[in-house]
């Protein structure tokens, strides 16, 4: 089939401008599987938004479970871009008129303090250029109709990317042991989502080396000053309206956010599909 680059750019747009989303691009307008023509929209996106004037802060990496990967039978990560005017601040309310279809994660953030190598990357290069950690809740949201996506659509969807939530307490990387650390997803004081830094790709250090060896080689290393969000600890939740969300990740600390009581989508009757 023909790959409709702009076509795939116009569509995913048109969603994030009206609240509505549009169906799969993949067999449509990119090829099942292509993932290189998935970023290709994606870097076409990014260079449109940059160029009126939103700022790039990072990046963040997707599809890094094993829970996540077999419920879209996506079994590789992807990633996509960070901008400042994607920030909440810690414990402020979200307001879901913005948003389409958002689920909630639990991550850990790296912030760098140094650039990484402009070729593949190690754990150790990732160790020593992170200036510090944040306890990270990220909040996911999808174009794409119902979440019916498969590795074209949320590459091209920019990772299925939404909003994200940092804590306010840097911690030094080498004060947590990442793999073992435990995570609890709370909603109204219940366990909604629990985790461990295993479940992100073995460590999310790993998943950062990966990440900065994957957009070194694509020509975009990841450089001083980048907020990293690693991937899930554990299973992405739907979100509820009016419900607050804290995260408590061993070693780290907490972070939470809450959303307004009117459900997502621009009109206040988005749908939401089921999971990512």
């Amino acid at each position: 089939m023909t790959v409709d680059i702009e076509a795939a750019v116009a569509a995913l747009t048109g969603a994030y401008d009206t609240g509505v989303p549009c169906p799969p691009l993949r067999d449509r307008l990119l090829p099942a599987g292509d993932a290189a023509a998935a970023y290709a929209v994606q870097r076409a996106t990014v260079a449109g938004w940059s160029a009126v004037g939103r700022r790039r802060v990072g990046a963040k990496i997707g599809l890094t479970s094993p829970a996540v990967q077999a419920a879209f039978g996506v079994y590789q990560p992807d990633f996509g871009v960070l901008f400042a005017d994607m920030a909440v601040p810690d414990g402020d309310e979200v307001d879901l008129a913005g948003l389409i279809q958002p689920r909630v994660e639990a991550e850990v953030a790296f912030v760098l303090g140094a650039d990484l190598p402009d070729g593949p990357a190690t754990v150790v290069d990732v160790l020593r250029a992170t200036d510090f950690l944040l306890p990270a809740i990220e909040i996911v949201d999808s174009r794409i109709t119902d979440w019916d996506i498969s590795i074209v659509d949320t590459v091209a969807d920019n990772a299925s990317s939404g909003l994200f939530v940092l804590g306010d307490r840097p911690v030094p990387a080498a004060s947590v042991d990442l793999r073992e650390c435990g995570m609890v997803l709370e909603s109204a004081g219940e366990p909604v989502s629990v985790g461990a830094g295993a479940a992100c790709l073995g460590n999310p250090v790993h998943a950062v080396a990966w990440l900065a060896s994957t957009m070194a080689a694509a020509g975009d290393p990841l450089r001083a000053g980048d907020i990293v969000l690693s991937g899930a600890l554990g299973p992405m939740v739907p979100v509820t309206p009016g419900a607050a969300y804290e995260a408590r990740i061993a070693g780290l600390g907490t972070v939470r956010t809450r959303f307004s009581a009117k459900p997502a989508g621009r009109s206040g009757d988005g749908e939401s599909g089921e999971g990512r």
